[in-house]
């Protein structure tokens, strides 16, 4: 005989303790595959105070003295596990940030490429437990990725964004938008910036993985940012792709393998992010993302790269058989803007924003 839904004395059914119970689900789903150690607390100068009308040369070598000066501050503390990490973020003293700041867990935005000549830029935009202990590892990805676009189009650049206080793996905060309302004020306070230091009409591609995918989805973008794409993401906390606060196309993508695949899309009580954004129900453009787990998508000669790399081209990227486009395509693009399938590879490098 089948059980009887069971009913609490106020009338109130199973279905809140289900939804509950699997908002625990997503704590345990979220915590259990990866874990860092949070960093101490280190000595850092603070960050150099650059006015809006800063060349970006004289902006790039003011940060770089910045970071210097952080590594030797880390050495005198003892702290030689930072300062190593720091003086590998020098890269040979030619690295370009934006923004530097080492204090704390750290924040640093850097760019790969020629800035004042790009017109496709990507940002890319990390999840949790991503510092400057862990730098390394998320650069790691903006350079495969700079590479792919190098390779079919020369005026594209990478802007890698530790823009915010990324949540840790193993934390409450990670199951909530706390820190994505947070990093959606600095991002999109950013963007309009970095487009007025870009080639005029320069098109800004997203590529937000993992928890940046909430941040993104609480992100206000203006007209310069033509994409976004999504990528092993918990969800995004918006019912569909259509109430998210921006005109550009909203891509999503997940590797076969990618555990977060069984994080329950629920959200209850401020916790969780609710519908998948791969479901279609949700209106995101589908992008092949390939066999890989959760932090393979920029890992070289992968299907995810290739695709997310069209996104930021405009080139067609491989849409997963069976998908039709064309309904969300032209529902979310700019009126200005051509469909992704309009731009082969070899016009993009002819072509204009």
């Amino acid at each position: 005989m089948a059980r009887r839904p069971t009913t609490r004395p106020d009338g109130r059914d199973s279905g809140r303790l289900r939804r509950t119970l699997l908002a625990g689900l997503v704590a345990a789903a979220v915590v259990f595959p990866v874990s860092a150690a949070a960093s101490p607390a280190v000595p850092a100068p603070a960050p150099a105070v650059l006015g809006e009308d800063v060349a970006l040369p004289d902006r790039y070598a003011a940060n770089l003295a910045n970071l210097a000066e952080a590594a030797r501050t880390a050495e005198d503390a003892d702290r030689g596990s930072r300062a190593a990490k720091l003086r590998a973020m020098e890269a040979g003293g030619d690295a370009r940030f934006l923004v530097f700041d080492g204090r704390g867990k750290g924040r640093a935005t850097e760019v790969l490429g020629d800035l004042e000549t790009a017109d496709r830029i990507a940002v890319l935009i990390p999840g949790s437990d991503t510092t400057l202990d862990t730098y390394q590892r998320f650069r790691a990805g903006a350079l495969a990725l700079h590479q792919r676009l190098r390779a079919e189009h020369s005026r594209s650049a990478v802007v890698v964004w530790l823009g915010y206080d990324t949540p840790g793996t193993v934390s409450p905060a990670v199951l909530t938008a706390g820190r994505a309302d947070e990093a959606a004020a600095e991002l999109g306070s950013f963007l309009p910036r970095l487009a007025r230091s870009a080639t005029p009409g320069a098109r800004l591609s997203l590529l937000c993985h993992s928890y940046g995918s909430v941040v993104c989805a609480r992100t206000e973008t203006g007209p310069e940012v033509t994409d976004i794409a999504l990528f092993g993401s918990p969800g995004t906390g918006a019912a569909s792709a259509a109430e998210l606060p921006t005109s550009a196309r909203v891509w999503a993508g997940r590797g076969a393998a990618d555990w977060i695949s069984g994080v329950p899309h629920v959200r209850f009580g401020g916790v969780g992010f609710g519908v998948d954004p791969v479901d279609p129900a949700f209106g995101a453009l589908p992008f092949a993302a390939g066999p890989g787990g959760h932090s393979d998508y920029l890992k070289p000669d992968t299907e995810s790269l290739n695709s997310l790399a069209g996104i930021v081209l405009g080139t067609s990227p491989a849409v997963r058989p069976g998908a039709d486009p064309t309904a969300a395509t032209s529902a979310r693009s700019p009126s200005a803007l051509p469909a992704p399938s309009a731009l082969t590879a070899p016009e993009v490098s002819r072509a204009r924003p």
